[in-house]
């Protein structure tokens, strides 16, 4: 019997692996397979396990379910002006810039350099810190009105989730009335694409079915990710680094795109074969991509849908600028509306959806913030319905189809 207790070292550590199932996963571990490389800038999602980096704006990285992953594309349906989308196309160039990313910027109708030149400044851990104790303010004051509820069913309404975005430390704020330091910009590395310059200096290129300026771009993309190291296909001897990839108001005349201006363009794909082959590029890279695009131009509503079927993100933005929410009183504190129209479903069969439906942005004099929309109670004594005339018009509508309503200037009876 002792003999059967007793053995060598080495087959004590076989007894031991067998009688657990759990080993340690590493390069001194038996299960293989390292840990997930977390890149500067980057953190492993804890739902799907792909890296997300942020957008720039805490309050939609919260919505998006953590950020942006790595790989993927994110597109931004233009408000009216373009104000708020231009807002956010810098925020996501200027968290790069922060992260030590390289950028990638292109556009139609401004010069790259301009554009960075023009990113906001990130703002100081004090201005940080009296965001982060205003959030908390907000949130206790919450609770102290716990107990003022007006009625037992409103308790499961769900509350505003800004506190939990504005106290996240992932990703920064940005001083929208100050641009970004030139010695931050000095010391990445960024690539520009500026549209007008490459046409006059490669006026001939084959356009494969697409659109002269997407076929460039395409062109131009894939010569950064296969020559500075960012091809996640292939092993490289350089240090691993994000590429932020920046496109503005594609689809528009400049590209050479005739959608904008026709419901029936002369090449109806070409639009959509350049998002195609740009997915391929993402997919096998270490980058991501912001595009912006004029989708209330865009005369055929099926080009969009299938645009965006394939983008991964994609977030809409309704400026109340010349509309009439401008000047109604219930939409005084915010500046526009945001629509989430789309989440990736990655590695897993559902995608991060947010509890929060409505929401809405507004600007700051430094702050770019997105919450969730909430119309102040109406307290004054006058009824919503403006006249009993106007019940009686209504009626007259409804008389025609049901006999027994009332019929002339009688008013419907609630």
């Amino acid at each position: 019997m002792a003999a059967l207790a007793t053995g060598g070292p080495a087959q004590q550590q076989q007894s031991a692996r067998a009688t657990t199932s759990f080993q340690r996963k590493g390069p001194d571990g038996g299960g293989g397979g390292g840990r997930l490389a977390v890149l500067p800038g980057t953190r492993p999602s804890v739902r799907h396990g792909q890296l997300l980096l942020s957008s720039g704006v805490p309050s939609l990285d919260y919505v998006l379910g953590g950020g942006l992953a790595v790989g993927t594309l994110l597109l931004i349906e233009e408000d009216v002006y373009g104000i708020y989308s231009n807002l956010l196309f810098k925020h996501f160039l200027s968290e790069g810039i922060v992260c030590g990313h390289h950028l990638f910027v292109a556009s139609d109708k401004e010069e790259p350099a301009d554009i960075v030149k023009e990113l906001p400044s990130p703002l100081l851990s004090t201005a940080v810190n009296e965001i982060e104790e205003e959030a908390t303010a907000v949130k206790s004051k919450q609770d102290s009105q716990e107990s003022m509820r007006i009625a037992w069913r409103y308790q499961n309404i769900p509350k505003l989730e800004v506190t939990q975005a504005a106290c996240s430390k992932f990703g920064h704020y940005f001083d929208l009335s100050k641009t970004m330091a030139p010695e931050l910009i000095q010391n990445i590395k960024w690539y520009g694409f500026p549209l007008l310059e490459e046409k006059a200096l490669y006026p001939d290129i084959k356009s494969c079915n697409m659109a002269d300026g997407y076929t460039r771009l395409l062109h131009s993309i894939q010569k950064v990710i296969h020559q500075q190291g960012f091809d996640g296909s292939t092993p490289q001897k350089k240090q691993r680094n994000i590429l932020r990839i920046g496109i503005q108001s594609i689809g528009s005349v400049l590209w050479g795109d005739d959608i904008c201006s026709t419901e029936n363009p002369q090449n109806i794909h070409s639009l959509t074969k350049f998002m195609y082959a740009l997915r391929g590029l993402l997919r096998t890279s270490l980058s991501a991509c912001i595009i912006t695009i004029p989708a209330h131009l865009i005369q055929n509503k099926a080009i969009m849908e299938r645009v965006t079927n394939l983008s991964d993100t994609v977030v809409g933005l309704e400026s109340f600028i010349g509309s009439e929410r401008e000047t109604n009183p219930l939409y005084k504190d915010y500046h526009g509306l945001i629509h989430i129209r789309q989440i990736p479903r990655l590695n897993s069969l559902s995608c991060d959806v947010s509890d929060t439906k409505d929401l809405a942005f507004r600007l700051k004099r430094k702050l770019f913030i997105i919450e969730q929309l909430h119309l102040p109670p109406d307290l004054s004594d006058t009824v919503s319905r403006t006249s009993k005339q106007d019940l009686a018009e209504s009626a007259k509508l409804l008389s025609s189809g049901c006999t027994a309503m009332a019929i002339g200037k009688k008013h419907l009876d609630f």
